[in-house]
């Protein structure tokens, strides 16, 4: 480390006359401290500094990650006109559970690049759950969704409804309906032999996602609730990745179906120099007989 600082000091000129608001944008993620030694001294030997730095850093790259990760999900739905291969439950779970976990962190004024991704990915999860709910004929259930999560924001929101000391209790179920969250769509991807309108992309966000966001909240935040729920999420995520490679090339349950109908029934093979007419019989002779 020693060798790269003093490799970096030449850059020095450059890092001491930064603009003015590219500079405060660098003390406000860091801190005036962490911001002197890594920018101004270009002293990459600070640890603590510099894993904040990293941490950071994740916590930034998830949350605009996290602004377009259901986004492929969303045009997978609109485009096939199917819920095929993605449960319902699942995402009734997840929404409940960001929501919760979004109520908790703001409330508690945790740093914004170690949730703000929350926020991003409730939005989305919203429209792929009435998509669902509407491309499966239940249209109704869709508007009595929409209504129960509208007023479970003013609830959870609003301290004068909601006391910390139960917030907190919901963070610890919160946690567990994360988990749950993915039981039900492993279960689908297994029940139906394959992924259906389920996308990778959002997959695999999702996995690396769950891993930063344990190293960040390690860095930040010193919250064993929170922590405990990234790592068992990831843990699920590991498992749906793995039944995203294994099912990759495998057909849906519907492609499956119309495969079966389009097989064609084998006609009858005659044998080969054998007829299978009716021989004439010999009538009765006409002639008379002398």
């Amino acid at each position: 480390m020693e060798t790269l600082r003093t490799a970096l000091q030449p850059l020095r000129p450059i890092t001491n006359n930064l603009p003015t608001p590219i500079r405060d944008l660098g003390v406000s993620i860091i801190g005036d401290t962490c911001y002197k030694t890594l920018i101004l001294d270009l002293d990459p030997t600070d640890s603590e500094c510099l894993k904040l730095a990293i941490s950071k850093g994740l916590g930034i790259g998830i949350i605009g990650a996290s602004s377009i990760v259901k986004v492929p999900q969303i045009i997978k739905l609109l485009q096939s006109q199917s819920s095929s291969g993605i449960s319902f439950l699942s995402y009734l779970l997840e929404t409940s559970s960001y929501l919760i976990s979004l109520a908790y962190n703001v409330r508690n004024g945790f740093p914004f690049s170690t949730y703000g991704e929350t926020a991003l990915i409730l939005g989305q999860n919203v429209i792929i759950t009435v998509l669902v709910l509407n491309y499966s004929g239940r249209a109704s259930m869709a508007a009595l969704f929409v209504a129960a999560l509208a007023t479970s924001v003013v609830t959870l929101f609003n301290g004068g409804l909601l006391d910390m000391r139960t917030l907190s209790y919901l963070q610890a179920g919160a946690g567990v309906l994360g988990v749950a969250s993915k039981v039900p769509q492993i279960a689908a991807i297994y029940q139906e032999g394959g992924t259906g309108q389920l996308s990778a992309f959002t997959v695999f966000n999702y996995l690396a996602g769950s891993l930063s966001r344990i190293f960040t909240t390690l860095q930040e935040v010193d919250d064993k609730l929170i922590l405990y729920g990234f790592v068992a999420g990831f843990a699920l995520n590991l498992v749906l990745a793995a039944q995203m490679v294994y099912y990759w090339n495998a057909p849906s349950a519907k492609a499956r179906g119309k495969m079966k109908e389009a097989v064609p029934v084998p006609a009858t093979s005659q044998t080969s120099g054998v007829s299978t007419a009716t021989p004439k019989s010999k009538g009765p002779s006409t002639r008379r007989r002398g």
